[in-house]
């Protein structure tokens, strides 16, 4: 248990001193803001078909398209794939 202590403590303190700007080894990640509704458009689709074709509430796309909330976790790994290959998506769904 006291290396796990150890550990947890390291890594705290590690943390800590990364938040207050002094240099750590923490390697931070930053997701790529996206915008869906220029996504949407590029499809050709209203919110409605777009809604349809991958599954999205109607709602969560025009909170989404507002900046009233982000897409995260799985949804914003489809709305990459759309962004960058819709027709692949497209494809993939109807079979």
């Amino acid at each position: 248990m006291n290396t796990a202590f150890n550990e947890i403590s390291a890594g705290l303190t590690e943390a800590l001193n990364h938040a207050k700007g002094k240099e750590t080894k923490v390697i931070e990640h930053i997701a790529e803001d996206l915008n869906v509704k220029a996504i949407r458009e590029t499809t050709g689709m209203s919110q409605q078909k777009f809604c349809a074709t991958f599954g999205i509430s109607v709602g969560t796309l025009r909170n989404w398209e507002q900046g009233l909330r982000s897409p995260r976790g799985t949804a914003r790994v489809l709305l990459q794939v759309v962004k960058h290959n819709p027709t692949a998506i497209i494809e993939a769904i109807q079979h």
